[in-house]
Parts: C-alpha cells; sequence; structure tokens
C-alpha cells in the first residue's frame, strides 16, 4: 500500500482514533505508506481532511472516494442491544446500507482495497468447548450481529465481481487506553472498591489490544493472501472473568482479594434482577476464539493483558 490516499469512517472512536495515530505516524516518518488521510464524520476534524456526511442519512457525496486507495471503514451501530427492536432500522441502515454504499463508491471510483471492521457477534452464539474460528460460527443472534453478517455477505460478494480487495476483521473484546463500555465500567468500579471479587469459573474469553488490533488491519491492507477472507483477530490468550479481574486490580493498584462472591448468588442477583442478567450473562459467558488464520499470514500479537498499566490498558 505505498505513498497512497486513505479514507477512514469512524476515525474518531476508541479504534479509529489509534487507526488514525498509526497512519498519521506511518506519514509523518515518510515510510511511503501512507501520502495522505481524509476522514468521513459528522462534523469538521481539526487536523484531518473531512467529508461531512452522516452515513446514519446515507447522504454520501458520489466522489467522496476520487483518488483513494484503501478505505478503513469502522463507523458503525452497536448499542442498545437489550432493547434492539427499537433501533432496529438504525442498525440495518448505518451497519448495512452504508457499508454496501461506500463499497460500490469505491468500486466506481477504482479503490484498490477496502477494508471493513467487522465482529465477532457475526458470527453468532459458540457452541463448541475449542476457541472457535472462522469456520465453526454460525447465524448471529441479535440484531447487531445480524446486520455485521449481512453486511459481510454482500461486501464480499461486491469483491468478487470487482477488482477491488476485500479483507474483513472479527474483533473479540478490544482492549486499551481510552476503551469505552463494560471494560472501562469494570475499571472504574474495582478502582472505587465498587466491584465485588468473582469467582474463577473457568469461562473463557479472547481479547486484543488496540494497537495490535490496528496492526492486523494494516496487514490484510497490504497482504494480497487476505483478498476475499474473514479474519478474527485475538491476542492469542483466553482469559476467564477472574484473570480480567485480578489484571485490573494490578492496574489500578489495588491488592487481589484473596476471598471472593460465589457465583450462586450472581445467579440469585440474576433471578431477582432480571434487568442485570444481561450483563452478568456476559460477565461469566464464554468468548473464546482462535486467530489462528490471521497469524498464517505473520501477525502476531505483541501485548497481552498482563503485560497492561495504567496509561497502556
Amino acid at each position: 500500500m505505498p505513498n497512497k490516499k486513505i479514507l477512514i469512517t469512524g476515525a474518531t472512536g476508541f479504534i479509529g482514533q489509534q487507526l488514525l495515530s498509526y497512519l498519521n505516524f506511518s506519514k509523518q516518518v515518510d515510510s511511503g505508506d501512507v501520502s495522505s488521510i481524509k476522514i468521513i464524520s459528522r462534523n469538521i476534524h481539526p487536523i484531518y481532511e473531512t467529508v461531512v456526511c452522516d452515513l446514519q442519512c446515507e447522504n454520501i457525496p458520489d466522489d467522496i472516494m476520487d483518488d483513494v486507495d484503501t478505505v478503513f471503514h469502522l463507523a458503525g451501530y452497536a448499542h442498545d442491544l437489550r432493547e434492539p427492536s427499537k433501533s432496529k432500522n438504525l442498525y440495518h441502515t448505518l451497519n448495512v446500507g452504508a457499508t454496501l454504499r461506500l463499497a460500490e463508491l469505491a468500486v466506481k471510483s477504482g479503490v484498490k482495497h477496502f477494508v471493513f471492521i467487522s465482529s465477532v457477534k457475526a458470527g453468532g452464539k459458540l457452541f463448541t468447548n475449542k476457541c472457535a474460528n472462522e469456520m465453526d460460527q454460525g447465524m448471529a443472534d441479535n440484531i447487531y450481529g445480524q446486520t455485521k453478517k449481512e453486511a459481510e455477505i454482500k461486501l464480499l460478494n461486491i469483491g468478487r465481481n470487482s477488482n477491488m480487495h476485500v479483507s474483513i476483521i472479527r474483533p473479540s473484546l478490544v482492549y486499551g487506553p481510552n476503551a469505552k463500555g463494560n471494560l472501562r465500567l469494570m475499571l472504574s468500579n474495582i478502582n472505587k472498591g465498587l466491584f465485588p471479587p468473582i469467582p474463577d469459573t473457568q469461562n473463557r474469553k479472547s481479547m486484543i489490544h488496540v494497537n495490535d488490533l490496528v496492526r492486523a488491519i494494516m496487514l490484510v491492507a497490504k497482504d494480497e493472501r487476505a483478498n476475499g477472507e474473514i479474519f478474527i483477530v485475538t491476542d492469542g490468550k483466553p482469559y476467564s472473568s477472574r484473570d480480567i479481574y485480578k489484571a485490573m486490580c494490578v492496574i489500578v493498584g489495588k491488592p487481589v482479594p484473596k476471598w471472593n462472591v460465589p457465583k450462586f448468588i450472581f445467579d440469585i442477583a440474576a433471578k431477582i434482577n432480571p434487568k442485570i442478567k444481561y450483563k452478568l450473562d456476559k460477565l461469566f459467558g464464554d468468548e473464546c476464539y482462535s486467530s489462528a488464520k490471521i497469524e498464517a499470514l505473520g501477525f502476531r500479537a505483541k501485548k497481552t493483558l498482563k503485560d497492561m498499566n495504567k496509561t497502556s490498558f
């Protein structure tokens, strides 16, 4: 991908900011990878060329891809999974409609590479005791995963019927500086002494540091073997929820309690208050995946959860 113009969607998000920093560094050190960067956003970026566009409205300018070599499509919708019916149209508009519109414009403009950031949720529930690979996964079980899966299928079809290199990344749970969501909430509550010591239930969760994820994204954009393929990305080291809890205690400088709250207490709490059942299911559930496929391209994660401190988490 030498000396090319890059277009990024979702550049202001958690992963997008790290990708933008990586690309900007490549540009500044004159590595030859990047000549210019522009982003699609609802607001003008103070540094980068910005195409002001609301993907929710699908009002994407026809000339948006002019002179662009590579597209990194990170934007999407992932909220309100507990009440998805209220935002079903929004999921489809952003995760499917906008993705396909961007891809179609990319083909018309002669874009060479299109990298779509999907999710392991596109593969649905896990039904095996092993860490699932891209072939083990089945039907997505919620609107977020369903729309990501639909976008994947249609995007790969666009790639097969054109000369555009299309690659899809399915990140596992992403952590790193300024991460949001349940991981950040858990870390904050542990720091405040409000998170109960959880038991070791021997569940397994796959994770990936955001910097390693960016390296994986760049790899599939450059490697011709990645064309038309889907890749799960993890750091290769499954963690139990207890492992994650202990690592976070170390990160915030708290001693790891020698005791824990028994699992049956959480089960009782879930029955008493169904509103927290969703979060407890996520906390103690299995989400273990294999990244052997992308490792076959040469990818190796450089960071693990146990390497983290306050600045790197």
